[in-house]
């Protein structure tokens, strides 16, 4: 039996002209676009749950779909879904299942065209950022974060993960995210360095489907599981444990680890470090951040080595950018560390395999 996550799955693109496909089980709410569009004088062609209608731009079509999102509350504007009608065999496909979008998202997706061109081509590359031990300041391992291609139109990740998640294609984006970082890991570091890879816990709907993708991918480009660590980074509060422990565990199946990131501030709190166990645990850069002069921070991350502790896990301060920091980490007995003082994120890996610190 084949599965299917329309999450998952990229759209076909939106040509400057053509068709778009209107469909709802309910039809009144057919009827209520069809006489709204009827009194514009927009032709349509429609039956009691479909409606085809053509357009002769994308600035057209947007100012068509505002004006039914005006037609609809929230409840019924999720109840009629968009699709574009094929008919351009030269237009490239890039999902393996077409897979409709609502009312809301489809129009998302004409707001933020310029967004959508770099998920849908995949413009984008990771850069690494170095995470160094503490012991001997030798390069443990790397974190992948997302950039745009050399070339072209510039982007913040964060906007670029808004813009999809508003277009219903976040799950599409942290999935090529994670390829991306796999292949570039593939290409630029050897066997035995750890590669820190994010994901969204809220884009993974059913892990042994929507993770497939990502292990295949670890096969193809031949990179070790043992060497892959995937880290929770979340935006959202996390209020299912059950179901990031899911992810974790069909993660640990096979053969990767797992860590939380942002620990002790924001979403990821110490009963849910207590909770999940991860592998790693990354301390939040707000408590790293003058702990030397805090003593409020000092006791925080003491009982985060103490619960890290308990059950085996390898802790990570985030965000180090003064020396101070550094020996104050150290003589805490934290294990690893990551922050512009070290290196920040960049196209290529530290040509040594040690930092050297004055």
């Amino acid at each position: 039996m084949s599965h299917f996550c329309s999450q998952c799955s990229i759209l076909d693109p939106i040509q400057d002209t053509g068709i778009v496909r209107l469909h709802t089980n309910s039809q009144p709410i057919m009827t209520k676009a069809f006489e709204a569009l009827n009194t514009a004088s927009i032709p349509v062609e429609v039956n009691e749950t479909e409606m085809k209608l053509p357009y002769q731009s994308k600035e057209q079509l947007l100012n068509v779909l505002h004006q039914l999102q005006t037609l609809y509350p929230d409840n019924e504007s999720d109840l009629v879904q968009i699709e574009v009608v094929k008919g351009f065999p030269e237009a490239p496909r890039f999902g393996e299942e077409p897979a409709f979008s609502t009312l809301k998202q489809f129009t998302a997706r004409l707001k933020h065209y310029d967004m959508m061109s770099h998920i849908q081509d995949g413009k984008f590359t990771s850069h690494l950022q170095p995470i160094v031990s503490f012991e001997n300041q030798s390069i443990f391992g790397y974190e992948f974060v997302l950039r745009p291609l050399p070339g072209e139109v510039s982007f913040r990740p964060y906007e670029l993960f808004y813009a999809a998640q508003e277009a219903g294609l976040h799950s599409f984006l942290d999935r090529q995210a994670r390829i991306s970082a796999i292949r570039v890991s593939a290409e630029l570091l050897p066997h035995g360095i750890k590669r820190f890879i994010n994901f969204l816990p809220s884009s993974i709907y059913n892990p042994n489907y929507c993770l497939s993708h990502t292990f295949q991918a670890v096969e193809r480009y031949q990179v070790n599981p043992r060497d892959l660590v995937f880290e929770v980074v979340e935006t959202e509060k996390i209020t299912n444990i059950a179901h990031l422990q899911s992810i974790f565990d069909v993660y640990k199946k096979n053969g990767m680890q797992v860590a939380l990131d942002d620990v002790g501030s924001g979403f990821s709190t110490l009963e849910v470090l207590r909770a999940l166990q991860p592998d790693y645990v990354k301390i939040d850069r707000g408590i790293i951040s003058f702990c030397d002069q805090d003593n409020q921070k000092q006791q925080k991350i003491k009982e985060i080595l103490e619960i890290a502790e308990s059950f085996g896990a390898t802790v990570l301060a985030e965000g180090i950018e003064r020396i101070e920091e550094w020996e104050f980490c150290k003589t805490a007995g934290i294990d690893l560390a990551q922050g512009y003082l070290l290196g920040k994120p960049e196209h290529a890996p530290l040509r040594e395999n040690k930092i050297h610190l004055s």
